[in-house]
């Protein structure tokens, strides 16, 4: 017997852990086994916000994110609305964006259609902002939110687009469903997008998803509300395609919260389905757990071509009985509204 060969349990103890590191290179090799991910930038305060690559599934800078969406006919910023931190980052890639494309165009979730006159005259030094505000009626953070890129445009003098559908009319359809179109006016009809129900592959299953867990509805209050909801998506994409018409060569900036752009869905879908050839970019917001050690999952990076990772805001609501009284009043404003 070779006094130098190794016992039998040895070479087996041995062998086991061979095979085992084989599997482990493997999987690691096919994608099975977790990869250790690149430590992302901490966010220091509610303002502030990491750029994500979906694709290279790594940091940029924001000046590199501009410098990629050079080329884009349509950017996408998807907001949380209220949340600083999108703002923020909108306005910066705004003026970023403008420094490479002077032809650029704002377009807007948080102004709809039949306010575009009062957005006009307000670009227009005839109105002041306390009356666009007030008589537009604004959104209530209008002027933390949304008033240094409005500025902004006013200053370079670029077009602003009210792209969205009439709150009024989009409430009454989720309440009477697609019939409610043919109640309206000529200028109401004018107001919504000429094929305001048009399917978006895919956006159906994600939107009954999420309602009902948001909301508990029957199927019958699913479908009025989905066809609600399409009705702005249809809308702002037409819009965004109206403006690429009268102003040829420009770059379009959307805004809107970020279920309609997420995933190329919503809005996107909608646009992609009315000219296929334009080259558009979704930018899409991810609310992080730990702002010092920032960490996202694998299906995040579905939501865009990029992503930008901000810390949540306080909870607006502890106390449940405090939470019911708040939305018990929206709820009655809304409910007070008088459709046809």
């Amino acid at each position: 017997m070779n006094k130098n060969a190794l016992p039998l349990h040895r070479l087996l103890h041995y062998s086991l852990a061979l095979l085992a590191m084989f599997a482990l290179v493997n999987l690691h090799g096919c994608g099975l086994y977790p990869q250790k991910t690149e430590t992302l930038p901490a966010l220091h305060t509610l303002y502030d916000s990491v750029v994500l690559d979906s694709q290279s599934q790594t940091p940029i800078s924001l000046q590199d994110l501009a410098k990629r969406l050079k080329d884009r006919d349509v950017v996408f910023i998807g907001e949380f609305h209220g949340n600083h931190a999108s703002h923020l980052l909108q306005a910066q890639l705004q003026a970023l964006l403008f420094k490479q494309r002077p032809l650029q165009i704002l377009s807007m979730e948080q102004f709809e259609r039949h306010q575009q006159t009062l957005v006009f005259r307000y670009l227009d030094d005839e109105i002041g902002e306390a009356y666009l505000v007030k008589e537009a009626p604004a959104w209530d953070n209008y002027t933390a939110s949304y008033r240094p890129m409005v500025e902004f445009a006013k200053q370079h003098f670029l077009p602003v687009v009210a792209a969205n559908a009439p709150t009024d009319i989009v409430r009454c359809i989720g309440r009477q469903g697609q019939d409610y179109v043919g109640k309206l006016t000529e200028d109401e009809r004018n107001w919504i997008a000429q094929t305001p129900f048009a399917d978006i592959p895919g956006y159906l299953e994600k939107y009954q998803s999420w309602i009902q867990e948001a909301r508990h509805l029957t199927d019958d209050q699913a479908q009025k509300s989905y066809q609600a909801q399409i009705v702005r998506d249809n809308t702002m994409a037409e819009s965004i395609l109206r403006a690429l018409r009268d102003h040829p060569k420009h770059q379009v900036i959307h805004l809107n919260g970020a279920f309609h752009s997420a995933a190329h869905l919503g809005t996107v879908g909608a646009l992609k389905a009315l000219n296929p050839n334009l080259k558009i970019s979704v930018i899409s917001p991810i609310t992080i757990d730990n702002p010092l050690k920032p960490t996202v999952q694998s299906e995040d990076f579905e939501q865009g071509d990029y992503l930008y990772l901000q810390q949540a805001q306080p909870e607006q609501y502890r106390n449940a009985a405090y939470r019911q009284k708040a939305f018990s009043k929206l709820f009655k404003n809304a409910d007070s509204k008088v459709c046809r």
